[in-house]
C-alpha cells in the first residue's frame, strides 16, 4: 500500500535518491566521520521534515534516498544536508580541516534523480489516451477541443 502525506488540501508521494561527493572524491569518510555523517544527515532530516528511505555513507560519497513535503525543494534539501553537515564535520574533525581548507568539505555538484511507481512511458500514453484521439507522434503538447 502507498502512503501518501498529507496537507491541508493536497497529497504528495515526492521521493528523490540524491549522490554527493567529498571534494577531490577523498576516501574520508570512514570511521568516525562516517558515523557522525550518518548522524548529522538523520538530525536534518528530522529538523526538515524529510524521511530518509534509505540510505548509505560509503568511503567516498554518500547516497540518500528520500521522501519529502512538496513545500520544500531538492535545491534547499542539498543546500542543508550539504552545508550544514560540512559546517560541523570540519568543526570537529581537525584531520578534515587540513585536507578541505576554505570550508568546503562536499564537491559542488551532486545528482539529483526523482522516482515513483509510473514509469515516463506510461505517462505518456495516460495523457495520450485522455478525452479522445491519441496524439500524432510529431505533437507533443495538445489543447484539449473540448
Amino acid at each position: 500500500m502507498r502512503l501518501y502525506k498529507l496537507c491541508a488540501h493536497t497529497k504528495t508521494d515526492l521521493k528523490v535518491h540524491l549522490i554527493w561527493i567529498p571534494k577531490y572524491r577523498k576516501r574520508v569518510l570512514t570511521g568516525q566521520v562516517a558515523i557522525r555523517t550518518r548522524d548529522l544527515l538523520r538530525q536534518i532530516a528530522l529538523e526538515h521534515e524529510i524521511d530518509i528511505i534509505t540510505g548509505k555513507v560509503s568511503s567516498d560519497h554518500v547516497h540518500m534516498f528520500i521522501s519529502y513535503p512538496p513545500t520544500q525543494n531538492v535545491i534547499k534539501i542539498m543546500q542543508w544536508l550539504k552545508g550544514i553537515s560540512s559546517r560541523v564535520l570540519l568543526s570537529e574533525f581537525s584531520h578534515l580541516r587540513k585536507q578541505f581548507w576554505g570550508r568546503h568539505l562536499w564537491a559542488r555538484g551532486y545528482l539529483a534523480v526523482s522516482s515513483g511507481n509510473i514509469t515516463d512511458e506510461m505517462i505518456h500514453q495516460y495523457i495520450q489516451e485522455q478525452e479522445g484521439e491519441p496524439m500524432a507522434d510529431d505533437s507533443r503538447f495538445q489543447i484539449d477541443p473540448s
